[in-house]
């Protein structure tokens, strides 16, 4: 059970929740396993309804009566309630009905046979995942500032935080406090240097443990995609948290990624991992828009030396080998590194530095593989 951080408790949601009636009136939410496990920070609870995939957009109503019960509790300062598509959720438990065939368009959950529909963002032209295989490779400082190098080449960008457990964006943008909603559920994106973003770290405190399971965030990062006014984008940038989870696993096969990203260090252990980043991606058909070698070698800064602590040019081997085009060489300078840590990163705080000029040129050679790939994609065809 997730650590109650108000007056509010678990069992005082769920009770409350026994008095939302199941879809067709049959029964309770409760009492029917649709409700997920419920998560309370900050006096503001949090939970998922899972609903049957072709029946998600009938049953809205449902999540918003759940909502307007659970904020009305006292001592509830806000709730988000969300709906997870389950062929077979919300059957009664002792005759569980056989699944219809979903409609068209109807959201699907993955592992049932069937490749789910993959639904854009309105405004937002193309998305990329900026992805590792492990942590600590750098990837989310990366991330930020490639969306600000994208930024500073004349792009319009945003980037949106999809790491549920382990949000970084918010101090990597120094960026603090709570979005506004517009029109009932639609979140206004955080906004500094520029770019607009979002991440769970706006919604909870920075030490609220984050203890959800599969579907809750599945459906807690389509929210923060799609229930969010991101304007007209050119890019919007997703830092993906590490590893091949069902974080990663959501983002590639229900939302329409123009294409990945890797981040790698040097050395083997972190490229083995990589791999793994890599072959997933390729399983579920997203592009590979190349692979950048962080922390690539160590500049001291009192003498300029150069040290190659993890190995240097073990990722550029990699796409190489496996025909993915290498982006550049990232390098391990306590200037990233500070700069990272104060939310001033280095794009922005030093435009003119070497490190500041590298993120700009990777970032011009992920634009130019994105719309290269878009023109091969749709040839021009002619009539004799």
């Amino acid at each position: 059970m997730a650590e109650v951080t108000s007056d509010v408790t678990k069992e005082m949601v769920i009770e409350t929740l026994r008095r939302v009636r199941g879809p067709d009136l049959e029964g309770d939410i409760v009492s029917r396993n649709m409700v997920s496990d419920v998560f309370i920070a900050d006096s503001k609870v949090y939970f998922s309804i899972t609903v049957p995939s072709d029946r998600a957009k009938e049953l809205e109503p449902l999540r918003e009566a759940a909502e307007r019960s659970v904020k009305a509790m006292p001592g509830v300062k806000g709730a988000l309630v969300t709906l997870t598509a389950d062929r077979k959720a919300g059957a009664a438990p002792q005759t569980p009905p056989s699944p219809p065939a979903a409609k068209a368009g109807a959201p699907q959950a993955p592992g049932h046979g069937h490749r789910p529909q993959k639904v854009g963002v309105p405004g937002v032209k193309s998305i990329i995942a900026v992805a590792s295989g492990k942590g600590g490779v750098g990837k989310s400082t990366t991330a930020v500032n490639l969306a600000l190098a994208m930024l500073a080449n004349g792009l319009k960008v945003g980037i949106l935080d999809s790491d549920i457990y382990g949000p970084s964006v918010p101090r990597l943008l120094n960026i603090s406090g709570r979005p506004q909603q517009i029109d009932n559920r639609i979140i206004v994106p955080m906004e500094n240097y520029g770019l607009k973003a979002m991440s769970m770290g706006f919604l909870v405190d920075e030490e609220a443990a984050m203890i959800w399971r599969g579907p809750m965030v599945q459906s807690a990062i389509l929210q923060m995609l799609r229930e969010v006014a991101w304007g007209d984008l050119d890019v919007l940038i997703v830092d993906m948290p590490p590893g091949t989870g069902d974080a990663q696993l959501t983002m590639a096969q229900q939302v329409p990624l123009a294409g990945a990203v890797i981040v790698s260090t040097p050395q083997d252990l972190a490229l083995i991992d990589a791999r793994k980043g890599i072959a997933m991606f390729r399983k579920v058909e997203v592009p590979l828009l190349g692979i950048i070698e962080n922390m690539s070698y160590f500049l001291a800064p009192d003498t300029g030396n150069r040290y190659d602590i993890f190995g240097h040019g073990g990722a550029k081997a990699e796409a190489e080998r496996i025909g993915v085009p290498f982006l550049g060489e990232v390098p391990l300078t306590m200037d990233i590194r500070e700069r990272s840590d104060a939310g001033t990163p280095v794009v922005v705080s030093d435009p003119e530095s070497a490190s500041a000029l590298i993120y700009r040129e990777i970032a011009a050679k992920v634009w130019e593989e994105l719309t290269g790939r878009k023109q091969r994609a749709a040839p021009s065809i002619v009539f004799d």
